[in-house]
């Protein structure tokens, strides 16, 4: 079978001016660019800081799209309290989005605080869940070894599917990472096959999402056939032109 590869493509910004060294109303501008293109292209999501989702959804409204919103929640740090975590994600369902990636407290798990963390992916998920949102985990896995990956995939998996119907597990994703953790060996910040096989070997029913790393569309394609279902990146029209990219998302 063909792979429509924009069907899986989440077309992401998410660079604060600062970070990016350039004023606030350029990086509006790379915004409603980004949201733009998605809609020309039909990619499957826009995904973009909480302060834009209001003039995202009402552009992809007035274009009469199909394209979705999606933000990112305790970015990209993670260390957010539940309760912050949560106060950003309703002011995000509030604002329309249609999908919240939160960055799940990676570093506390590291720690060992396995209580905080399976609280938060249970709160989280059930806020998403309640407004029919599909919601995922960013575990950030250059953060982690290989038995973390897997340790911490198979804590969302039992929390996801010991609360929450049957059909909703595939609503929920585990994602590999936010794209702006920085490593000092030259290990890659984003996805890997390596590391995106150990998340689908103990997601279970879940879905996967990999950000970062894929650079060109045979390795996209490649994802897409081990199970992953979204590929994030900041360059989706090139992947989808069959261009390679470079750059660490």
């Amino acid at each position: 079978m063909k792979i429509i590869i924009q069907n899986h493509l989440d077309s992401t910004y998410l660079k604060t001016a600062k970070q990016a060294g350039i004023s606030e109303e350029e990086t509006k501008q790379n915004v409603v660019n980004l949201v733009e293109e998605c809609i020309d292209n039909k990619f499957v999501l826009a995904m973009i800081r909480p302060k834009f989702v209001k003039m995202a959804k009402k552009m992809i409204v007035d274009a009469n799209s199909n394209v979705v919103v999606g933000t990112v929640i305790g970015f990209h740090e993670g260390t957010a309290k539940i309760e912050d975590k949560l106060v950003e994600a309703q002011k995000a369902i509030d604002d329309g989005v249609d999908e919240l990636d939160y960055v799940v407290n990676y570093t506390a798990f590291i720690k060992g605080d396995l209580d905080l963390v399976k609280d938060e992916v249970l709160e989280g998920t059930a806020l998403g869940l309640e407004h029919n949102k599909k919601v995922k985990w960013i575990i950030e896995i250059a953060a982690l070894n290989d038995e973390q990956i897997a340790s911490i995939t198979q804590l969302i998996h039992d929390v996801v599917t010991s609360h929450f119907n049957k059909e909703q597990h595939a609503d929920v994703f585990v994602k590999s990472s936010t794209g702006f953790f920085k490593t000092t060996d030259g290990k890659p910040v984003g996805a890997t096959f390596e590391g995106m096989q150990i998340i689908k070997d103990h997601a279970g029913k879940l879905s996967i999402k990999a950000a970062g790393g894929v650079r060109n569309y045979e390795d996209a394609v490649k994802m897409i056939e081990l199970g992953v279902s979204r590929i994030g990146t900041s360059s989706a029209k090139k992947i989808a032109d069959g261009e390679a990219i470079s750059g660490s998302y």
